[in-house]
């Protein structure tokens, strides 16, 4: 395998996980990868608490924004490694057709969005799937893929989803 990566995180809206995954893989990685994010159903922008979320972390929220998929599924994209779907919602949806057949697994992660409550309640619901992220991100980033056969890494990266 390679030593550089490229991977995909995907959840409906693109506003809160996966712009949160995105970051945390980017700055975690130390270069070996580069992380993008997408949703079949763009919201339009980032939740503002998952970009405070990042900022607290001390994780730069520079050129971050909500994108289609479509993006991703075009002749010139970047060939992506890995595809994440961060929510159930898009885990069932018909994905696009990834060039390269990149390496899947579905990490499902509640919706910290959909939270409903004081702003303390909402401020935890993001921060719990932060943390969970990070450590899904931090358990990948230690997998030895460039040694790892490709279907170990696949029941490897599967695995993680239900840690």
């Amino acid at each position: 395998m390679p030593d550089h990566y490229n991977a995909l995180f995907l959840c409906t809206g693109n506003s809160a996980r996966s712009i949160m995954a995105e970051a945390i893989l980017n700055r975690k990685s130390s270069g070996n990868f580069t992380a993008y994010s997408a949703g079949s159903h763009p919201s339009g922008s980032p939740r503002p608490e998952a970009l405070h979320q990042l900022e607290s972390a001390g994780i730069s929220t520079t050129g971050l924004r909500s994108k289609s998929w479509d993006e991703f599924a075009v002749p010139g994209a970047p060939h992506m490694d890995f595809v994440f779907t961060v929510c159930d919602n898009a885990a069932s949806e018909p994905c696009p057709f990834w060039p390269g057949r990149p390496m899947t697994a579905h990490w499902g992660i509640a919706d910290p969005a959909a939270v409903n409550g004081s702003p303390d309640e909402i401020a935890r619901a993001f921060r719990d799937a932060f943390v969970i992220l990070d450590r899904r991100i931090s358990l990948f980033l230690a997998l030895p893929i460039s040694t790892l056969e490709k279907l170990g890494t696949q029941a490897e990266i599967e695995k993680i989803g239900r840690a």
